[in-house]
């Protein structure tokens, strides 16, 4: 990765509808060096994919919650794992701590959240879970300033 690398990273992060020819004027290089690099970007895992930035409360899903989980150690990977397919889920940390997981979650309701919390505690090695309904999302996103 070089600055240009960067420069096309960062571009992306604003808005990631920008076509090769946008990002070429932005940058005053060619086509063909933005698609080259982008290619070269998402075959190493760099990029991994092209997303839209939802609010989810105005589809429905106006209830986060943050999940740690305290797990059997021998069991921890397993249970990341299911977790990580559960369509309410949005993220998955193994963390040091008091708890051995924490999940991000998206819910339509109260309802909606204590099935998956009694879900959640009936996989195996699930131990105990604690969970932190989010009051007000003061800043929610996936951009890291590069």
């Amino acid at each position: 990765m070089d600055d240009l690398d960067l420069k096309i990273l960062r571009l992306l992060q604003k808005n990631g509808r920008l076509s090769y020819r946008e990002i070429a004027r932005e940058l005053k290089v060619a086509v063909g060096t933005v698609y080259n690099r982008m290619k070269k970007m998402e075959e190493k895992g760099i990029i991994l994919r092209f997303v839209p930035v939802i609010d989810y409360e105005k589809v429905g899903f106006g209830l986060t919650a943050i999940i740690g989980v305290r797990a059997n150690g021998k069991k921890i990977v397993d249970i990341e794992r299911e977790v990580a397919k559960h369509p309410r889920v949005t993220s998955v940390y193994d963390v040091t701590g008091e708890y051995d997981v924490y999940i991000l979650a998206k819910f339509t309701d109260r309802e909606d959240m204590n099935r998956f919390v009694k879900w959640l505690l009936s996989i195996d090695g699930v131990e105990r879970t604690n969970t932190s309904v989010v009051m007000q999302i003061v800043k929610e996103g996936t951009e890291v300033e590069l």
